[in-house]
């Protein structure tokens, strides 16, 4: 007879890092995405980005842009979800708690992007159990040129992290 295991008795086969893990100076690269037009088109609607930028070619050709531009909101949310594809926070993020962002040069529908995660800061928090981390982001296209940066300052589980009661 097979025994019938509890789902608290079977650890994840991935695990996040700890904030104790994330040392200043270690990097990562993601997988790489492109980004098509229907992902623009989703993305412009579900966000409410009703900028002639975004969905009038001509408009766009107009101000010097080559193709269908994509918004740096959008950049980032495939960046982000790209790190986190890696399973690098995978029940060990606890928070987003702020970051700066620059956008470096336009995205177009087609481009093919991945990001370069460095982190830059790992200290304990005020809360034992608990770390708060810094990284910078480079969002990188097809031709290795950097077309977004951000610094995403995060809570991160401990090695000691308790569960609340």
């Amino acid at each position: 007879m097979t025994e019938i295991l509890e789902s608290s008795d079977v650890e994840p086969l991935i695990r996040g890092l700890t904030w104790e893990q994330m040392t200043p100076g270690a990097a990562f690269r993601t997988a790489k995405r492109t980004v098509t037009e229907a992902d623009l088109i989703q993305f412009i609607t579900w966000g409410g980005f009703n900028e002639p930028l975004f969905y009038d070619a001509s408009h766009a050709r107009a101000g010097g842009y080559e193709g269908r531009l994509i918004p740096g909101a959008m950049i980032y949310c495939v960046a982000e979800g790209l790190i986190l594809q890696t399973n690098v926070l995978n029940g060990t993020g606890l928070a987003f708690m702020q970051m700066e962002l620059t956008v470096k040069r336009p995205v177009y529908v087609g481009d093919t992007l991945h990001a370069i995660v460095r982190t830059t800061e790992s200290r304990a928090s005020s809360k034992p159990g608990r770390g708060v981390v810094t990284t910078s982001v480079s969002v990188r296209n097809q031709r290795d040129e950097e077309v977004l940066t951000f610094t995403p300052v995060r809570l991160i589980r401990g090695a000691d992290f308790q569960e609340a009661l």
